[in-house]
């Protein structure tokens, strides 16, 4: 089914989220493209991209997309088959955030009813800076954090919000704009600010939650002490641990008197650290031919337990040790916050299997049921 052409803007910021396989938590500041090209990373913009796409295309929507040409969009839409009307040729070797905020600008003024760029928090800043006040937009997920509710949940949620939007069953709302400081943030330290509202699609399952941080009071440190005796009491000699990012996860491994990465996925036995502060291949490299395990705490009020600040667990790690090889984790405040638990690992085969429900550990002697939904 056709619905009506509407000339939407398409904006690919080509190098976000570049870091996270890497271990790098991010692809904001000096270099760090580079140093993730150089650690072996790819880029997983163009591939999300093409997943949000390819299911506008499925679900019949088939507007005019305008935009830049190249990598910052040109080149996915031409791939899938949308019309793509190029504003401006873009080639260089690294794009910057201007060229962003560029283009925006220029798809506002050719008429664009919408905006829909595929990036993280950084991108996000970078649309809102040069945003015409009262045009829409939507952010594709593709950088590591994500911390702004300007987000779809997933490409395909994305795809999904549009197509109920031009035909007139979502609105639209100011959603809050929030990023780290990524140089503190690879040295451990989080540090979150708001920068501003942007008028986003609108639907509370399609649409992520902004990211709540955890409140770390007297009560909360007990409730992840008595997670983590629970979580040692069971842990076995000859299992590996992979340990995803957090203060819940962080009480295990001082618990066992080993060092622990807060803001990133450590590997570790029961009685010693195999690796700090893991990438993706060392993780594989870790693991193999071993059992393994994953223990992983959902984001507070987002929900996302992969594909979110942790994207060292990959696929790859993910399919390794089995979903059966999945712990998580959550106190009783955090999971107050959730609706459910969430995936988005960059595998939409993977993520469909994800799905179903979990048992959340949430005190020693306590566990809830959540689902799981892609």
């Amino acid at each position: 089914m056709n619905l009506k052409s509407d000339k939407i803007g398409f904006i690919v910021n080509p190098v976000a989220g570049i870091g996270g396989r890497v271990g790098l938590k991010g692809s904001d500041g000096e270099d760090v493209v580079e140093k993730a090209l150089e650690l072996g990373a790819k880029p997983v913009a163009p591939q999300r991209a093409k997943e949000f796409l390819s299911e506008l295309k499925r679900l019949g929507v088939t507007p005019q997309l305008v935009g830049y040409d190249g990598e910052m969009g040109g080149d996915e839409a031409r791939e899938v088959g949308f019309d793509f009307k190029a504003l401006s040729l873009v080639k260089r070797s690294k794009t910057t955030a201007e060229d962003t905020k560029s283009a925006v600008k220029d798809c506002v003024n050719d008429g664009a009813c919408l905006i829909v760029f595929v990036g993280g928090d950084g991108t996000a800043r970078d649309v809102l800076d040069a945003i015409k006040e009262g045009v829409p937009v939507i952010g594709v997920p593709s950088g590591v954090k994500m911390y702004s509710a300007v987000f779809a949940s997933t490409p395909r949620g994305a795809a999904r919000l549009v197509y109920e939007y031009l035909r007139g069953r979502v609105a639209a709302r100011l959603s809050e704009v929030l990023d780290v400081d990524e140089e503190k943030y690879r040295l451990g330290v989080l540090s979150i600010k708001l920068y501003g509202y942007l008028l986003t699609l609108s639907d509370p399952i399609l649409l992520q939650a902004s990211k709540m941080p955890t409140m770390i009071t007297e009560d909360e440190l007990e409730n992840q002490k008595a997670i983590a005796r629970r979580l040692v009491k069971e842990m076995s000699d000859d299992v590996i641990y992979i340990l995803g990012s957090g203060t819940t996860t962080k009480a295990i491994a001082d618990l066992l008197g080993l060092p622990k990465t807060l803001l990133g996925v450590d590997v570790i036995k029961k009685d010693r650290v195999i690796v700090n502060d893991a990438n993706e291949a060392q993780i594989l490299e870790a693991i193999r031919g071993k059992k393994a395990k994953i223990i992983v705490s959902p984001i507070g009020r987002q929900g996302y337990i992969f594909g979110r600040g942790n994207q060292q667990i990959s696929p790859e790690v993910i399919r390794a040790v089995g979903r059966s090889g999945i712990i998580v984790i959550a106190t009783r405040g955090k999971v107050a916050t959730l609706d459910s638990l969430r995936v988005d690992t960059g595998d939409p085969q993977l993520d469909q299997h994800l799905e179903g429900y979990y048992q959340v550990i949430v005190d020693y002697n306590e566990s809830q049921v959540l689902r799981c939904i892609a």
